[in-house]
């Protein structure tokens, strides 16, 4: 699909994006933040949560893959990972807290947010499809140390929509970086979620507020019935 689409219902104000030159983000979806047993779980948290968006995400990316006559639209998959060495992962990152399992450390699904292990893996319902984009991240951020930024441009991306796990944290934070990095960002709003719904409603406030300053927010389903 090449043509220009308008959210009308967007915030603050609408948003317009042509589907050939946006990308679909999909924020770590991983079985550690989402399953029980996993990273998420070991800091207390009530993953449930975050499992309540799973058919919304889903039904975003069957949406977006069947542009063009099923060809799909660019799709950016995120997972948060680490080399097996932690060489990338600084001790400010991996002693913080009082989780009864760190990164690195063995769990039920393997270590912990470790490349290759079963738990830093995307939740099956979710699962890339082949040619889809998949990068491992050692921040918070999605540019942070990756090659994202040089992935998006080499396909002609200047638009991107977020979704994925958590909303303050690692969706907040690659909003950030992209729209520091000149692309336009829409946070889907029923596609995202935290362990705190309280902090969601916040970070949506923050990135819209001022006029979008960092981007705007729109449901799954003005998205959904925009491009089919």
């Amino acid at each position: 699909m090449n043509t220009l689409l308008t959210l009308a219902t967007a915030q603050p104000f609408p948003y317009t994006f042509n589907p050939a030159h946006t990308a679909l983000v999909v924020i770590d979806m991983q079985r550690d933040f989402i399953e029980p047993g996993g990273f998420g779980a070991s800091l207390g948290n009530d993953v449930t949560r975050l499992q309540a968006i799973v058919p919304t995400v889903r039904r975003m990316l069957d949406a977006w893959r069947a542009l063009n006559d099923g060809k799909g639209g660019v799709v950016l998959h995120t997972r948060e990972a680490h080399r097996p060495d932690l060489s990338d992962c600084p001790p400010a990152k991996r002693l913080r807290g009082q989780p009864s399992l760190r990164i690195g450390d063995v769990g039920p699904m393997g270590r912990v947010l470790i490349a290759g292990e079963p738990g830093a893996e995307i939740i099956p319902e979710l699962a890339p499809l082949p040619g889809e984009l998949v990068v491992d991240k050692p921040g918070k951020g999605m540019f942070y140390a990756t090659p994202v930024d040089a992935l998006l441009k080499e396909r002609g991306i200047t638009h991107l929509l977020f979704m994925g796990v958590t909303t303050e944290v690692c969706v907040q934070t690659s909003m950030r970086e992209a729209n520091d990095r000149g692309y336009e960002c829409l946070l889907i709003e029923d596609g995202t979620a935290s362990y705190f719904p309280e902090f969601k409603a916040a970070a949506l406030a923050m990135l819209t507020a001022q006029g979008a300053i960092v981007g705007w927010a729109a449901p799954s389903s003005a998205v959904i019935e925009a491009i089919t």
